[in-house]
């Protein structure tokens, strides 16, 4: 066991640093429809990455929040090599809540490992055997997976649903990730054929972090003492509130310096839709910050998460990602003609977040529907 020592603030300075080589490179990743090869060597170079791992195999020992300033802080430059990022980082945290011998089977070599997922069942099929586990099936949407050595995939069981842990020997990813946004995620499908997957490479969601306390008796360290699927879901918002402070400063790049009799800076629309988006912006923000703050003392303390509490936290995950659409949307509406070329950014961050927002759970009548349930007394039919 030994620990890494790097400042919060030399964390953020160097994601700051890496915005605009990101920045940069946002072309190239969309064309790639992957993150670059050089992009991963920088994050990986940075150990930005390691704010995920855990402190037994040389992650840093830094507030989980903080991942998700360094998400946010990418997003303003490139919004698939935050989201990817993101995923990385937030995959390794999920590591440490499997057996040990699971951990030691990603992390034993080096804590720079990439993994990507794709958390829901898929079209799989799972069978018990001596041993552990027949997994054949094919799941969409996992993000970053060209350059990840491990990937985490759902499955069905009786007793409910399990997350399996296999090597890139024992899967295929498939090119299928043709889209309009978040280009350069390279969210592929992960293709598995009757692997075996030992026991200890399995975890069921609903108990992890709850009856299973295996990673908080490993680790000792709060983000490990809740519920996995409380946490889960914010490295996902983090990106977006990147992608809409890229649409607010490429906004404000084009237009200042535009002001004088009739000029665009001058219009009462342009500052007023400026003014709501920062205002949308800034209160996304400080909601996740204020959630996730809570959600960790609440760990720290081994205070229980009511049901209220749960849905209140997963609502509060929807009602961001649609401020920062509502905020991207309103600017790139007053942007004029020249926002729809290529050339510019303005175009590529509202892609980006029509795409990011497409999951279900980032939909009120979805992600927020539940807390309103049980805040009217009723149970909750839905995952919370």
């Amino acid at each position: 066991m030994f620990d890494q020592v790097l400042a919060p603030e030399e964390l953020l300075r160097r994601a700051s640093e890496l915005v605009p080589v990101l920045r940069g490179r946002a072309d190239q990743t969309e064309e790639l429809r992957r993150i670059p090869d050089e992009s991963v060597r920088d994050l990986l170079a940075s150990e930005l990455h390691l704010i995920g791992v855990p402190r037994r195999f040389g992650g840093l020992d830094v507030d989980y929040g903080l991942m998700l300033e360094v998400a946010a802080l990418l997003g303003s430059g490139c919004a698939s090599t935050s989201w990817c990022y993101s995923l990385w980082a937030a995959h390794s945290w999920l590591v440490g809540y499997w057996p040990l011998e699971a951990q030691q089977d990603v992390f034993g070599e080096s804590p720079d490992v990439l993994l990507s997922s794709s958390l829901n069942p898929g079209r799989s099929t799972l069978e018990k055997t001596d041993g552990g586990f027949r997994l054949s099936g094919q799941w969409e949407f996992s993000s970053g997976s060209n350059a990840a050595s491990w990937v985490m995939v759902g499955a069905n069981l009786p007793e409910g649903l399990v997350w399996l842990l296999l090597p890139r020997s024992d899967y295929k990813v498939v090119d299928t990730w043709f889209v309009s946004g978040l280009r350069g995620t390279g969210s592929n499908d992960i293709v598995i054929k009757d692997a075996f997957v030992p026991h200890h490479r399995g975890l069921n969601r609903d108990r992890a972090g709850g009856e299973d306390q295996n990673g908080w008796v490993v680790h000792q360290q709060g983000r490990y003492r809740l519920p996995a699927l409380v946490l889960l879901g914010w490295d996902l918002v983090a990106p977006m509130i990147g992608i809409a402070q890229g649409m607010i400063d490429e906004y404000t790049s084009q237009l200042t310096g535009t002001s004088g009799p009739g000029r665009t800076a001058d219009l009462d629309g342009v500052q007023l839709r400026l003014s709501q988006s920062s205002a949308e912006l800034d209160a996304a923000r400080a909601l996740m910050r204020s959630d996730v703050s809570e959600t960790l003392e609440m760990a720290q303390t081994g205070e229980a998460f009511s049901t209220l509490v749960r849905a209140r936290l997963r609502r509060d995950k929807a009602f961001i990602a649609q401020l920062c659409l509502s905020s991207v949307n309103r600017l790139f509406e007053f942007s004029g003609g020249h926002a729809i070329f290529n050339s510019g950014a303005a175009q590529r961050f509202h892609r980006d977040i029509q795409a990011a927002v497409r999951r279900d759970g980032f939909i009120m009548e979805i992600g927020g529907l539940q807390y309103g349930r049980v805040a009217l007394g009723l149970d909750p039919d839905g995952r919370i």
